[in-house]
């Protein structure tokens, strides 16, 4: 069924107001005309409009006033409503224009993401919306760069191995070039599966539940322990709400490079009303400075022997922030002035 006008937010604040403003006039006649002689005014009873309003013009009888009503009451009713009605359709304009203004964005937005961001104008759950929406337009951009940057960060590393073997193949085969061969295979392999491993851990969706943080850092310090690491824990930690699994890959990964680079790892636990702090310390060389926001970038290395086993494949940083942010905290790195990296991890406690 086609409709007469359309369904907006303009119609409907318009079209109420209009109404209610049409009702309360009717009802005023109405009142009006209950107390009035029904049968109006006889000819004559009122002067013309230009004679009643001059100077000295004695006002009607008693009786005359409630015969009827002059033709001045119904043009000042009239000049009322319309000037009311104008106001209430500027007004429905004015508030619908920021939500006909995100929506407009939002087409935009599915057609190319590079689209300008919404003007935050208007009143303020306006803008509160259009402020939303550009920081979830933000978001897409950094998802979408970030992901350009695992491919370009991928085809690079993958294509030195991939050259190597391209080389053996054209010498004669025999076991110690096969034994490369297969390292750069498995090199290969384990740059895939670190990736994959990175984006499902990106897109795994974790229930959420009471942890025992302080249990979980003990349980992870004594194995790395038993495997020969120096890792010891301090201070006391309440139950946080998290993710498990998710917060166990971060911190893990987190004493995997102290004890990588630095040898040993000292952990503390820090309660504040608002939240947990978990600080892991380690004895290494630290990271140049120049350097300390770009070890965060996916396949980042600051081991320059490409050596896997030694220097990773360059996902742990970039998990355990990714991991720290889904839990609404940040990760922060610190030199130490008297040498070593301190790893701070702020979460939040949910209310």
């Amino acid at each position: 069924m086609k409709r007469w006008l359309p369904d907006t937010v303009f119609t409907r604040l318009f079209g109420l107001t209009l109404g209610a403003v049409l009702v309360s006039h009717l009802v005023i006649a109405l009142l009006l005309f209950g107390f009035a002689d029904h049968r109006g005014p006889p000819p004559g009873a009122w002067p013309p409009p230009h004679e009643m309003f001059k100077p000295g013009y004695p006002p009607p009888p008693p009786h005359m006033a409630q015969l009827g009503l002059p033709p001045m009451f119904w043009l000042g009713l009239a000049v009322q409503f319309l000037a009311v009605a104008a106001a209430v359709w500027f007004g429905a304009r004015l508030m619908a224009r920021p939500i006909q203004d995100l929506a407009e964005a939002a087409s935009r937005l599915g057609r190319n993401v590079n689209a300008p961001p919404v003007v935050e104008t208007g009143p303020d759950e306006a803008r509160a919306a259009a402020r939303v929406f550009n920081h979830m337009q933000e978001r897409i951009h950094a998802q979408i760069n970030e992901r350009s940057r695992f491919l370009a960060a991928v085809s690079h590393d993958l294509r030195t191995p991939l050259t190597r073997i391209k080389l053996r193949i054209e010498q004669p085969l025999d076991d110690k070039i096969r034994e490369k061969s297969r390292g750069d295979v498995a090199e290969m392999a384990a740059m895939l599966d670190a990736t994959l491993d990175y984006l499902r851990g990106a897109n795994r969706s974790e229930a959420w539940r009471r942890l025992d943080v302080q249990a979980l850092v003990e349980a992870m310090a004594e194995d790395a322990r038993e495997n020969g690491h120096a890792v010891n824990v301090s201070g006391q930690a309440r139950p946080l709400m998290a993710q498990p699994n998710t917060l166990r890959r971060c911190i893990d990964n987190l004493i995997e490079n102290a004890v990588r680079f630095g040898e040993q790892a000292d952990i503390s636990l820090i309660e504040t009303p608002d939240c947990l702090v978990i600080e892991i310390l380690d004895n290494g060389p630290g990271i140049p400075e120049n350097r300390m926001a770009s070890v965060f970038e996916p396949f980042v290395r600051l081991e320059d022997s490409r050596n896997r086993n030694t220097g990773g494949v360059g996902l742990g940083l970039a998990t355990a922030r990714d991991v720290a942010r889904a839990h609404g905290g940040e990760l922060v790195l610190q030199n130490l002035p008297e040498g070593g990296l301190l790893a701070k991890l702020t979460l939040p406690r949910q209310p």
